[in-house]
C-alpha cells in the first residue's frame, strides 16, 4: 500500500493562484512537450483519490480524460458525478482512513492523492507515504497552499532530485517512520 502525492507548486508553496487558476504551470517553455515523468508515475498507481475542486478543474480542461485508472472524488457538496464522467469517476466520502480502506476493498493499493484539501487531510492523518513535488520558479503571492499546519512533525527522506528544462526542480521524498 502506498499513498503518493504528485504535484507542482510555486516557489512560495501554492498549487493554484489566487483565482484558482493553473496557467502559471505552463510558464516554462516546453517545446518537446515532455510530461516530466507523469506517464511513468501513472503506471505505478491503480487509483486516484481527488477532491471535488480538483475534479471540477480536470473536467474543465479542453482535452480527453487524462486518467487511465479509477478516480474517487471526495466531496460533501457534490451529490452525483456529472453525466459525462460517471464511467470515469465515483463519489467517495469518509475519513482518510475510511477512504483508503474503501479503495483497498476495491483492489486499489497504489493511490495517487491529489488536491489541496485532500493532500492536507491525508497528511494530517499521517497517511502520505511519498511526496513528488515539482517546484516551478514563480512566486504567486497567494492562492491554494499545498501544505497546512500539522498536529505533529512528519519526516521525509529525499529519494531523488531532478532539474527539469533547466528551470524546475522535481523532488521525490519517501516518508521516514
Amino acid at each position: 500500500m502506498a499513498n503518493i502525492v504528485y504535484i507542482a507548486t510555486s516557489l512560495d508553496g501554492y498549487i493554484a493562484d489566487k483565482e484558482g487558476k493553473l496557467d502559471w504551470l505552463h510558464s516554462i517553455p516546453n517545446p518537446e512537450l515532455d510530461d516530466f515523468g507523469f506517464a511513468a508515475f501513472m503506471q505505478r498507481i491503480d487509483a486516484i483519490i481527488m477532491g471535488r475542486t480538483t475534479f471540477e478543474t480536470v473536467c474543465s480542461f479542453a482535452c480527453e480524460w487524462p486518467y487511465p485508472v479509477p478516480v474517487y472524488v471526495l466531496s460533501h457538496s457534490l451529490k452525483e458525478i456529472p453525466a459525462g464522467y460517471r464511467d470515469k469517476a465515483q463519489l467517495l466520502a469518509g475519513t482518510p482512513s475510511q477512504i483508503i480502506a474503501a479503495a483497498a476493498n476495491n483492489g486499489h493499493h497504489q493511490l495517487y492523492i491529489d488536491g489541496g484539501k485532500t493532500v492536507q487531510n491525508f497528511l494530517q492523518q499521517g497517511l502520505i507515504d511519498e511526496l513528488i513535488i515539482t517546484t516551478i520558479p514563480v512566486l504567486l503571492g497567494g492562492g491554494t497552499p499545498l501544505f497546512s499546519p500539522l498536529d505533529q512533525q512528519q519526516n521525509f527522506q529525499l529519494e531523488k532530485s531532478e532539474v527539469l528544462l533547466n528551470a524546475m526542480v522535481k523532488n521525490h521524498y519517501l516518508r521516514k517512520d
